[in-house]
C-alpha cells in the first residue's frame, strides 16, 4: 500500500489515509466504519492531474465491508469533507449503541 511517510501512514484526525493508485481508505480498521474513495475520473488543473469525480462510500467493518452509504462527488475536497463528516457521525453512532 502507498500512502507511507518515513515508514507511517498519513494521519487526518487521528485516522490513517491509505492510497493505492485510484483507491484511497481513510479509517481505522478497528472501528465500526471507514470511508473508501474511488476517483473515477481527472481533470487538468494548473498542469497537473487532478481527481474529478469521486466515489465517496462509508463501509462496515463489522458487515464484510458492506456498503452504508454512498455518493458521487466532484473534486477531492467535496469528497472528502463529505465523507469525514459521513464517518464521524457513524462512528458517533455506533459508539453511542444505538
Amino acid at each position: 500500500m502507498a500512502g507511507k511517510v518515513n515508514g507511517k501512514y498519513l494521519e487526518y484526525k487521528g485516522r490513517p489515509l491509505v492510497r493505492e493508485g485510484n483507491t484511497l481508505y481513510y479509517g481505522n480498521m478497528d472501528d465500526d466504519y471507514v470511508l473508501l474513495f474511488v476517483i473515477m475520473t481527472t481533470t487538468t488543473y494548473m498542469g497537473q492531474e487532478v481527481p474529478d469525480k469521486i466515489i465517496v462510500q462509508i463501509l462496515s467493518t463489522k458487515e464484510n465491508m458492506r456498503i452504508v452509504k454512498q455518493d458521487v462527488k466532484t473534486g477531492f475536497y467535496e469528497a472528502f469533507d463529505t465523507g469525514v463528516i459521513w464517518l464521524e457521525r457513524y462512528i458517533g453512532e455506533a459508539g453511542s449503541g444505538e
